[in-house]
Parts: C-alpha cells; structure tokens; sequence
C-alpha cells in the first residue's frame, strides 16, 4: 500500500515504553508499533509490529518523486533484484564448475506463489540438475525467512515440470551472510529422502560463497519465560479486575477472557480482541509501582479514570455488540484479528480438532526466544497419552503455515527434551521446570504438530511443503468449516501417517514416488 503523507494525518508517540506510529485519513487507519529505524539513501526503512500478529512488517519512508518519474523505492529494488541475478550466476558458474546454470529469473508468477523477491532457476549437468534459489541482502527479513518455502515448491515444480528432461537431485539455497539461521533450524528437519538440501551464504562484496550444514544451528538458542503465578497475579489485580468487569454486561462475562502476559500485566480480551489491560507502572517519581488500568490500543490508549471510565464503557458496549459470533462479516470490529478469535475458541476447545487432545491445561500465546527474535505460538496443549500438542492456527491464507508451525515445533520439542538430568522416560524438562503442565507425566516422545485453518483458507501449496518434512515430526493438517465462529466444526484433515511425510526423490518423468 502507497500513502502519501501530505494527504493523510499522522502522530508518532511514546508511551509505555513503546514507540507508536499512528497514520489516518479517509482511506485508511494504520497503527503500528516501531521496533526498529535503519536509514538507506534518502529512505528511512522501519520496523513495525502491528497489534495481535508475532512476525514483523517493514514500513518505508521515501520523498516524493518528481513529476513524471516512477518511485525510486520500487526502481531501486528492480534494478537490486536484476543485478542479483547476474552476480547469482557468476557465482555459481565459478563455485561450481562442472555445472551449467539455467533460466534463472525474478519474474513473479502468482499461479505457483512465486514472487519477484527471489532468484530461481537451476544448474545441470548432463541429465543431473539442481534447484536453486537465491534472496539478495536488499530484500526484507520476513522475505528472507520465507526461501525455504518457496524453495521446496520450486524444487517440486521443477521436478514437476521437467518432462524427464533431468533428475533433480534436490535444493540449493543462496542466502546474504548472517541471515541463515532460522533456514538452518528449518532445513535440519526435511527428509533427506525426498532431496538433498543444500545452504550456502554469499557475501555480496566479495562473492564468496560459504556453505552451512544443516546440522550447525547451534546459534538458535530458544529461552523460555517462566509462567507467571496466575493465582497470586489475580489476587494482586482482584479490585482493578473488578472495576474493568464492571463496565461488561453480566451476561458477556463467559465470553471475556482475562489473559495473564506477564506477573505485571492482565489483558482483557473479548473473543480474542484485547480492549483492555492493568499493569503494574512506577508511582511517580519514586520505585513504588502501582496498578494502572487502560483501555484501547496504540494512539488511543487512554487510563481509566473517572473522567474516563464512560469511555471505556463505550468500548465494551460496542464490542459486546459488534463482535458477536452472529455479527456482520461487514462490520470491522468483527473482522478484526480473526487468528486471536480462533484461537480463543479453540483454547477451550482442542479436543475437537483430536480427541485425543485433553481440554486443559491449555497455555495461550507462550513466549520463547530464538537467537534475538521473539516467537509466540498459537496454543500448547496435551494429548491423553502425555504427548505435547503443538498448535499453530491461521484465519487467512498463508504460504508459510507449514514452516512457521515447525519453527515453534522445533523450539517446543528442544524446552521438553532438554532435561537437566539423563533420566528416562517421562524426566521433567524445561516446559515443567518453568511452570508449564505442573505435576504431569509428558510422555518423551517429540511432540506433535496440528496446523489449523478454516478450509478454504488452507493454502493449496501447504500439502506439497508438508510432504517435505522429516518422518521425525508428526503432523495433522486440520480444516475447519468457515462459520468457525459460530460452531467449531472439522471438515477434513490430513496427516503424516505412520510413516511420516517423506516422499521418495524425483525421477525421470518428473513425478515424485509416495
């Protein structure tokens, strides 16, 4: 989206320790927290998160062009991308000799999910090829996390489309140095007998070309918070709790979800939207720290107060109106975060997804770490045989659901099987040593991976990249039906079976064995 500032209003505050960016004006209201500020030329390149998404966005700031001229943010990446390609291939013909590279391009084809973003193509030998696929360091991060995605659906369209011209012997992928570690982590867990999978990093100044094994990612080191003592932390906010609950009707209550994100601060959420929070805030100028209540988010966020409470009443009349299983699809306070409303149902509702899944505990939005980024997975639950249910939803179409599932599927089996004894079956791990599942036998067996979406949200290319997965990890593909909200209902699911998700390598006609 293209906004011109000149013609829209706009206020940059900071408050809470957060640094917010708040852009309006007929066409649109965008509000966005700032994490991050990098100049580049005469563009200011800024990292923002917007409220209830985990993943990051890049926002650009650039001068207005002059009459006649296109966007010099959109020429410049062009031209970025162009020059990559033939850099790409000169590196490839000089690091790899005996191989001839072949039809590489950025064109965008929407059809196969294929964006301008990446540099695809393939080096061959004789009747043997690879499939290659490369990012330049101008592009963003979240684009940089997302090659191998597209790398396994261009290996496979490749291999598809080879009308037995060549046998693809598996992927390379071509990564900026120092960005290859969350591909790593990701790359260590495909099957290794539907390809083989290769990771190089190219610094651009020198173009040389290093390669990682999949097998060092040492560097993704994932620290879990420890969860919060919910009992003493509703005690603690027990007389602002009341005071929030009071502006609710009586008979909302049940739908209101009081979501404990810190011993310092519960939010109030009514089906999945926050619309409220009480924190723990210093007193003044001293060290003393005192309960503080707001309500609305970003730009809006107000204290309650007496001057104030009639606002937030307001709200919460609105929202008890408006965002209603029975609302209009119209309306936008019921379409917004519909990930949060999903996963609000489904947190009291995991069985029907698996029977085997227990009803509680279930934990919401728990943090962990990996190297500097910050990573919340949907839900962690519990099967009745002890095995851990990793849970990752979406409401909308998404490219990357299978791997952004194994991401928090990698992190959750890494925190259970990390013990800090060499005890056996059933030993506690890091989830139970920090909080989670107290006084339960979890079975030692790597946990399984539910991804979940309304049925025609599942993307069509999510099927292919699970296919690509190692047997080691266990998934359920579930599809529910689209009036979610109203009823959790499942349409159909698929699954890695007991063999797993391998494929066999391609052959000569280009069709994958099962």
């Amino acid at each position: 989206m293209l906004v011109r500032l000149q013609e829209a209003r706009f206020t940059v505050s900071a408050e809470h320790g957060r640094c917010t960016l708040h852009v309006w004006s007929a066409q649109l209201n965008l509000v966005r927290t700032l994490t991050a500020a990098v100049p580049r030329g005469d563009t200011l390149r800024l990292t923002a998160q917007r409220l209830g998404h985990s993943r990051p966005s890049t926002l650009h700031l650039a001068p207005e062009p002059a009459v006649g001229r296109a966007p010099r943010l959109r020429t410049s990446r062009e031209t970025a991308r162009a020059q990559y390609v033939v850099q790409l291939q000169r590196v490839l013909a000089r690091s790899f000799p005996e191989w001839q590279p072949v039809a590489f391009r950025t064109a965008m084809d929407l059809e196969k999910s294929f964006g301008p973003a990446y540099a695809r193509g393939s080096i061959v030998r004789g009747q043997q090829a690879w499939a290659v696929i490369g990012i330049n360091p101008e592009e963003s991060q979240a684009s940089t996390d997302g090659i191998l995605t597209l790398g396994i659906l261009w290996l496979h369209h490749c291999r598809s489309a080879g009308s037995g011209r060549y046998v693809y012997q598996g992927l390379r992928l071509i990564l900026p140095r120092g960005s290859a570690t969350l591909t790593l982590s990701r790359l260590g867990w495909l099957s290794t007998t539907a390809a083989q999978w290769e990771l190089y990093e190219l610094d651009p100044a020198t173009e040389e070309l290093e390669q990682r094994d999949p097998a060092d990612h040492g560097n993704l080191i994932t620290r879990l918070i420890h969860l919060p003592d919910a009992t003493a932390a509703r005690e603690r906010f027990a007389a602002a709790t009341a005071q929030v609950m009071a502006t609710v009707p009586a008979d909302a209550h049940p739908a209101v979800e009081q979501r404990l994100r810190s011993s310092a601060e519960l939010a109030f959420l009514l089906h999945g939207l926050e619309f409220a929070r009480i924190r723990l805030a210093p007193a003044g100028h001293s060290f003393a720290l005192m309960q503080q209540i707001t309500f609305g988010d970003g730009a809006s966020e107000t204290e309650l107060t007496p001057s104030t409470a009639p606002r937030l009443a307001a709200l919460v009349a609105g929202l008890v109106t408006r965002r209603t299983p029975q609302g209009s699809a119209r309306d936008l306070l019921f379409r917004a975060q519909p990930e949060r409303w999903l996963e609000s149902r489904l947190r009291t509702s995991l069985p029907v997804i698996d029977g085997r899944l227990l009803a509680s505990p279930v934990y919401s939005q728990v943090p962990a770490f990996a190297a500097s980024d910050r990573g919340m997975l949907d839900l962690l639950g519990v099967a009745n045989d002890g095995r851990l249910a990793v849970v990752e939803l979406k409401a909308s179409d998404d490219l990357h659901l299978a791997l952004q599932g194994l991401d928090y599927w990698i992190r959750v089996r890494w925190h259970h099987l990390h013990t800090a004894d060499a005890s056996p079956a059933f030993g506690q791990g890091e989830l139970q040593r920090h909080g989670y599942f107290p006084g339960m036998r979890l079975a030692p067996e790597a946990p399984r991976l539910y991804l979940v979406a309304p049925a025609l949200e599942v993307h069509p290319a999510t099927e292919t990249v699970l296919r690509y997965l190692s047997p080691g990890v266990e998934w359920y593909l579930i599809a529910l039906d689209q009036r979610w909200r109203r009823e959790l209902k499942v349409v159909w699911r698929r699954s890695s079976g007991p063999s797993g998700a391998a494929i066999g390598r391609g052959h000569r006609d280009g069709h994958p064995e099962r």
